[in-house]
């Protein structure tokens, strides 16, 4: 079995491209309510699931310790794009444990905001850790360590007890088996673990449920979902996927992005949990899947159901601003 083609590309009467993907959508009981493709398949995450990797923060009582609201809670959980609120405030989760931009493992890469980027460029600024879309996770991480009383260094390393902490909360959740013959190494230097995607979609709808968790766990993610629900431009940024999908409808969709075309959400009203691949690694094929997904599911609710729809549909246009195509959903999907 191949999975369906789920997006098409136009230009002009003709199909251009294609993208196939896969797409589960579980309830907090763990009933598929909506399966599209091969969803038993594992796949890397990736920063998909930043919120499963921050709840030891909170169930710590690290995130407490240092003071940290919805926005540092956010943060914790994005993949921002390098904007200065995001820079300024990772640096300052890190001041709180005393520690600074030198102490990150997570590496440097320039801010994906275009403004800043040239703003960057033109000032001679070379970008640093700050600026790392996961800088804010990783603050999360140094927190966490320092809170334990552990050495931070080296807390990317797949033994470190930042990252065994994390391993043992996400197998929980999934209820995958998560090692090293299913780990492989993110953009930002951490382990990530290969789950069938149907398992990552039940954590999610767990997490957004709290249905199988423990009292503490399911306070932790609703504080975090709560808090990037709250502070979406914190999750992501300007113009970016997963803060427009929140800010469409506030308090009732927890949305984040992974690289390679995965995106994972929660309606926290239905407690469901989402998780979807576009099978070739397309942002472009991942949003459509997504905010196609969002509209179905919202189908009770005409007005979101609508803005979803028209946000999901993007035009293409050239150069000169002429459209000349649209992405769009198809097949079992549209």
């Amino acid at each position: 079995m191949s999975n369906p083609v789920l997006v098409e590309v136009t230009r002009g009467q003709l199909v251009e491209s294609r993208h196939r993907g896969m797409v589960s959508v579980i309830d907090a009981e763990g009933t598929p309510v909506m399966a599209l493709g091969e969803v038993s398949t594992p796949v890397f995450p990736r920063s998909a699931v930043k919120s499963m990797q921050a709840l030891a923060l909170v169930e710590s009582g690290a995130a407490d310790a240092y003071g940290f609201g919805d926005k540092e809670l956010a943060l914790a959980c994005a993949s921002h794009s390098g904007e200065p609120e995001h820079m300024r405030l990772a640096g300052d989760m890190a001041a709180r444990a005393g520690l600074s931009e030198a102490d990150f493992e997570c590496g440097c890469h320039w801010s994906s905001h275009q403004r800043v980027l040239i703003d960057q460029a033109r000032a001679g600024d070379m970008p640093d850790q700050l600026g790392n879309n996961c800088s804010g996770k990783h603050a999360g991480f140094l927190c966490l360590s320092c809170h334990a009383g552990v050495d931070h260094k080296g807390y990317v390393g797949y033994d470190h007890f930042v990252q065994s902490t994390i391993r043992d909360v996400m197998g929980d959740l999934t209820g995958a088996a998560l090692g090293h013959d299913n780990c492989g190494t993110d953009g930002c230097s951490i382990p990530t673990y290969a789950a069938p995607l149907n398992r990552i979609a039940h954590g999610f709808a767990r997490m957004a449920s709290g249905v199988g968790l423990g009292a503490e766990r399911a306070k932790a993610a609703q504080r975090l979902m709560s808090a990037c629900m709250a502070e979406p431009f914190y999750v992501a940024g300007t113009r970016r996927a997963c803060t427009d999908l929140m800010e469409l409808a506030p308090g009732r969709i927890f949305a984040k992005t992974g690289a390679e075309g995965v995106f994972c959400a929660t309606l926290p009203e239905k407690g469901y949990g989402i998780a979807l691949k576009c099978e070739d690694g397309s942002t472009r094929g991942a949003e459509a899947m997504i905010g196609t997904v969002l509209a179905k599911l919202f189908a009770d609710d005409q007005e979101l159901s609508g803005k979803l729809r028209t946000w999901t549909q993007k035009q293409l246009k050239n150069w000169n601003r002429i459209e000349v195509g649209v992405i769009r959903p198809t097949g079992d999907l549209a």
